[in-house]
């Protein structure tokens, strides 16, 4: 059976200091996968410097997890990220993106309650709650209950800190472009989600919302409130209305919140992942900035719109 390994450093415009994916690296990765036992042909140069697929021959996907897992006893502290995969049909009509510290650099709960002066509190009870610790759900409305009485101003203030992670515009803007349907799923707020998504491209956005009352934030979230199980549900729902296959989705996410939508996608990505993320992800992107999901989807560089 016909696989590619791919193998993505962070772009050189993003990282200075990083070697970068070069040819003596990639030749030592082809030669893991051949004393694995693989047919390992010719490198395709997806973006130079930057990302590399490397196709191989493996009877099954045991031999192909025996060569992946050859190609990384390999790397040892190289800074790229790989992946392994089927070679046919990589590329998805569905995209489906966790929005805070995936699409964007901020966690917009925790922004609000820094303007709120109520930081330290309400970060603890996030960190928690992205690493698996506790039931999003119910963290979600302690967080929000600490809000209560803040002006209803405060979100269009807080607002004007979002920053859109790098490649995220170009990720979502790209597989538009060839198709594919973009969906930004949220377990933050819908006023914020919705300047992201016009921001980026995306075709709609899912999110929870805030309650407000005589113009100001009444310390509650609208239910039911867009959980885990909601985001699966998501990915599942749009799959069956475009008239697509499981393996025709991508999902990206960095916490707990992510695990279940990560699992139900063809290609279920963890983007700067939490550890509990990580270990239910089929792979995972440290070093790469958001294009790294297209050169996973086989992608050019030269395809690419910015």
């Amino acid at each position: 059976m016909r696989h590619v390994l791919t193998v993505i450093a962070a772009p050189a415009s993003s990282a200075a200091d990083s070697p970068g994916l070069n040819e003596p690296l990639v030749a030592a990765l082809r030669a893991a996968l051949t004393e694995a036992g693989t047919a390992a042909g010719e490198p395709d140069w997806l973006a130079p410097g930057t990302a590399c697929d490397l196709p191989f021959d493996a009877p099954g996907r045991e031999a192909a997890g025996t060569a992946e897992a050859a190609v990384r006893a390999r790397l040892t502290t190289a800074p790229v990220d790989l992946a392994v995969q089927p070679a046919a049909a990589r590329r998805r009509r569905l995209l489906v993106a966790d929005m805070e510290s995936t699409i964007i650099g901020q966690e917009m709960v925790d922004e609000l309650a820094e303007a709120a002066n109520l930081g330290p509190q309400i970060a603890e009870i996030t960190a928690r709650s992205m690493a698996g610790e506790l039931d999003f759900a119910a963290s979600l409305r302690e967080r929000v209950r600490l809000l209560a009485g803040q002006p209803a101003e405060i979100l269009e203030r807080v607002a004007e800190r979002i920053t859109l992670n790098p490649g995220a515009r170009t990720l979502v803007r790209t597989m538009r472009a060839n198709g594919a349907y973009t969906a930004l799923v949220s377990g933050g707020f819908d006023c914020f989600a919705g300047t992201v998504r016009d921001a980026c491209g995306f075709h709609e956005a899912r999110a929870n919302r805030l309650l407000i009352g005589d113009g100001r934030l009444a310390g509650a979230v609208a239910e039911p409130i867009l959980d885990r199980a909601a985001k699966r549900a998501a990915v599942e729902e749009l799959t069956v209305r475009r008239g697509l296959a499981p393996q025709d989705s991508c999902a990206v996410g960095d916490g707990a919140n992510d695990i279940e939508m990560i699992r139900a996608a063809g290609l279920g990505v963890a983007y700067r992942g939490k550890a509990v993320l990580r270990a239910a992800a089929a792979v995972a992107i440290d070093h790469g900035d958001l294009t790294a999901l297209l050169y996973l989807q086989g992608y050019r560089r030269a395809e690419f719109l910015d």
